[in-house]
């Protein structure tokens, strides 16, 4: 089978393409043939050795997809043959077939294309533990979504409004914010042009967000957390932005706020239960037409280096794929 390598750690540029052997579902496994492969930022940094996931060479990107189960390993009873789904594994997406794990596997209920569903388990998923596990969004509560176009970031938009809050979608320009209100932003803050601090200060009257939702981390981490709301809720999602910021903790005191952290595969692993309500919940509004998993384009697994580019430059508006 095909399959993309990271043989050597670099740029999206020196991936490869290769035949590898197929693999074998063990106990507990289901061997998935890919329809699709849902792409997210981590994944040009796990190639750099720059993520705290550091996999052995050879190994493939790719970390969500979309597919049709076409065998078992044994003590899997709750999937057969021909089952399409959904999954993550850690890394090893980016080919023809995976061997996965039944307990991290949903089934795909009809109506959910192929391509709406291979990003939805990532990117939707940890947007909605997010929103609401760790912070307990409240209908009418501000929530401030930082990177508000990127993958996580339009999920967070989406799943916000649909939950009743009044969203202020922040990005570095007015395109992206244009999507995001498309998406359900009722309020946008352009932070290449205006202070993100003084921007969410004019926004919400001076109040402050409730809850602020940021996967970029870097320079906007202090302003954003200086916007906080009396006993907000600050949720620490990643670094897009390239450098992990120190927090002054003394602004914690004073807003009475808290930094809560989001590790959604953690959350997935420890409890399995909790996180297949929360897949049953997104099926169930992507099915019904409530949420939109918006993908910005779909390469040829081919053409994965050139998908990881548009990732690494910061291009993509909703999900990056790649197509077996």
């Amino acid at each position: 089978m095909k399959a993309v390598l990271c043989k050597r750690f670099g740029g999206p540029e020196t991936l490869v393409v290769e035949d590898v052997p197929e693999p074998r579902p063990g106990p507990g496994e289901a061997l998935v043939r890919i329809r699709a492969t849902g792409l997210n930022f981590f994944d040009t940094l796990i190639i750099e050795n720059k993520y705290q996931l550091k996999p052995p060479l050879p190994f493939s990107p790719g970390a969500e997809f979309c597919g049709v189960v076409e065998a078992l390993g044994p003590e899997v009873a709750e999937l057969k043959a021909g089952d399409r789904v959904i999954g993550s594994i850690a890394h090893g997406a980016c080919r023809e077939l995976v061997a996965a794990s039944a307990k991290r596997l949903t089934r795909v209920p009809d109506g959910v294309a192929d391509e709406q569903a291979a990003g939805l388990t990532i990117t939707y998923g940890t947007s909605l533990h997010a929103l609401k596990d760790r912070a307990r969004l409240q209908p009418g509560e501000t929530l401030a979504v930082l990177g508000a176009a990127g993958g996580v970031g339009l999920a967070a938009v989406e799943i916000g409004a649909l939950m009743g809050a009044r969203v202020v979608a922040c990005a570095s320009s007015d395109d992206k914010l244009a999507v995001a209100r498309r998406h359900g932003a009722d309020l946008t803050l352009n932070y290449s042009g205006e202070s993100l601090r003084e921007g969410l200060r004019r926004l919400t009257d001076g109040q402050g967000v409730d809850v602020l939702y940021d996967p970029v981390g870097g320079a906007l981490a202090e302003p954003a957390l200086r916007s906080m709301a009396w006993k907000g809720r600050y949720l620490v999602i990643g670094f897009a932005g390239g450098e992990i910021p120190k927090l002054p903790l003394n602004l914690v005191l004073l807003k009475g706020c808290d930094v809560v952290g989001v590790f959604w595969g953690s959350f997935a692993d420890r409890e399995p239960e909790a996180h297949a309500a929360n897949m049953a919940w997104l099926l169930e509004h992507i099915a019904a037409g409530r949420l939109s998993a918006r993908v910005h384009a779909v390469y040829p697994l081919a053409q994965t280096a050139r998908a990881l580019g548009v990732l690494a430059r910061r291009e993509a508006v909703g999900k990056v794929l790649v197509r077996p």
